[in-house]
């Protein structure tokens, strides 16, 4: 019987899935080393050695049940966005999105560890490392937001999987909730409302804002006065229903969904690449690395 701690640390020193990991302990009989071989023999480690590259490419996808009671907004990064628009990874990101919406993981780990839908042979880890051995790059799964709800909810994704958004309305228009799934693409919104925000945040925004004032010569009791006029302005650019609306930038998301009889609850946005390094190279590099 092959211990669990075993498949474990081979799957640690090789980079290969569980499955196969474990399939080649049991033909050796638990030497490590052997295992190790085989799996380099089957080519199935070659997917580790692509694991320190840089993957701040890839694509942002959002997956809705039929009934739109559960979604899921998921980002799955490759090294080139030549390869995001390579057929089998994007398919392995739509899978991987129902996979989430409907398992329900807590995390990226728990997900990866989760027998996969479309083949429960494999974890979706299994079915990562192999589509890196066959692609040729360096992929991961980096972060899902994911919904259930009682009312509805309504996706966009925006530049062929760049953003993606999910929102979450307690009743009202399809219309009307799309509209703001691309007010939050363009706008980038961090908050719902200004109730979302955190103390520290606004303290901290406040102070800047008070140093502002006085550094334009204003005395200090101007100054926080000065600071209540201006914090609302904070608002209005990190909280969605305090933004001017982009179709009317007369008028706030709050009056527009107000005016269509729709309520918004939380919303997730997901943008691809954001926060990683991006790795610098040219498009000739990029045509001759594939080649290879």
């Amino acid at each position: 019987m092959i211990s669990a701690s075993l498949v474990k640390e081979l799957r640690e020193k090789t980079g290969a899935g569980m499955m196969d990991c474990k399939k080649v302990l049991t033909e050796t009989d638990g030497d490590m080393e052997r295992a190790a071989e085989l799996l380099r023999e089957r080519g199935i480690t070659k997917a580790a050695k692509k694991s320190d590259r840089i993957a701040a490419e890839g694509l942002v996808y959002c997956y809705l049940s039929d009934d739109k009671k559960v979604g899921a907004v998921l980002e799955v990064n490759a090294e080139t966005d030549f390869v995001a628009k390579n057929d089998e990874f994007r398919k392995f990101v739509a899978d991987t999105a129902k996979q989430v919406a409907v398992n329900n993981p807590k995390d990226v780990e728990e997900l990866l560890a989760q027998k996969a839908l479309v083949d429960e042979t494999k974890t979706v880890q299994d079915i990562l490392t192999d589509k890196i051995a066959t692609i040729g790059e360096n992929m991961s799964v980096r972060r899902f937001v994911r919904f259930e709800t009682e009312g509805f909810l309504v996706s966009y994704t925006h530049g062929d999987g760049k953003i993606g958004v999910l929102v979450d309305c307690a009743n009202g228009n399809e219309t009307v909730a799309k509209d703001v799934c691309m007010q939050i693409a363009a706008a980038k919104p961090e908050y719902l409302n200004r109730e979302e925000v955190p103390s520290e945040q606004v303290a901290h925004e406040m102070e800047i804002l008070k140093a502002q004032a006085m550094n334009e010569g204003k005395p200090e009791a101007i100054a926080e006065k000065i600071v209540q006029g201006r914090i609302g302005k904070f608002y209005g650019e990190i909280c969605l229903l305090e933004q001017d609306f982009v179709k009317n930038p007369d008028e706030k998301v709050q009056k527009f969904l107000n005016d269509n009889n729709t309520t918004v609850t939380r919303f997730a946005r997901i943008e691809k690449g954001e926060g990683l390094q991006k790795r610098e190279e040219n498009f000739a590099e990029e045509v001759a690395n594939q080649l290879k």
